[in-house]
């Protein structure tokens, strides 16, 4: 189906006029300047994704991101943060909130609109295999490179229906199988996983690719 609708927090009035007139001939753009109102319009009108201005009054665009991420029913949808500040430290709060972008003001519609495009894309593939940037701290545990029972917390990366994300200071063998538990609100025990690629991440960590075998527990996208 792709890309039909946006959600716009902006407490700029002019703001979120100049983005409705540049996009509204491809998407229903739902905007609001009270970022307080935010999660209501989001639970209400499932935006396929959110163009969040970072700096508000009242509650900032840090905070709002951080509650989106916080819901089970709001995690998945993408959030770009929108801000006049340096690249380098949009990119520090994309890392951090688990935000799936940034753009700089003033905006380049034409790489903001091929970045909608590029998700549009990925929304066309099936849905199982749609991976979302999001962090979410779970706890695996299995069998280690050497043979060893180990249990390690961390965090995802990304995230899909049938796997994801995440990096680990314990080595794992490839093929491997390690059970899987959420840690938030409380531990829950998801499934088992599979080691299904590995790849160099910051030391001393390695990132791994996990890809559920069985779910007997909820996870964050079903």
């Amino acid at each position: 189906m792709g890309l039909r609708r946006l959600l716009i927090v902006d407490d700029d009035d002019a703001m979120r006029r100049l983005i409705r007139l540049n996009l509204s001939d491809s998407y229903e753009i739902i905007d609001t300047g009270k970022p307080e109102e935010a999660l209501a319009l989001t639970m209400e009108h499932k935006p396929d994704a959110i163009l969040l201005d970072l700096r508000m009054p009242k509650m900032s665009g840090i905070d709002l991101c951080r509650t989106l991420g916080s819901c089970s029913k709001t995690q998945p949808i993408p959030v770009f943060l929108v801000s006049g500040e340096p690249a380098a430290d949009a990119q520090r709060y994309c890392k951090e909130l688990g935000a799936a972008g940034h753009f700089e003001k003033p905006i380049d519609f034409d790489a903001l609109r091929g970045c909608l495009s590029r998700l549009q894309k990925q929304n066309s593939v099936p849905r199982s295999e749609v991976r979302v940037r999001l962090r979410v701290h779970i706890k695996v545990a299995g069998v280690d490179s050497h043979g060893k029972n180990f249990q390690e917390k961390t965090y995802t990366e990304n995230v899909s229906l049938s796997g994801f994300l995440c990096s680990c200071v314990t080595r794992v063998r490839m093929d491997s199988v390690a059970e899987v538990y959420l840690m938030e609100p409380q531990e829950q025990f998801v499934g088992k996983a599979r080691v299904v690629r590995s790849e160099s991440s910051v030391p001393p960590s390695t990132r791994y690719g996990f890809r559920f075998l069985e779910k007997t527990g909820p996870w964050v996208l079903d």
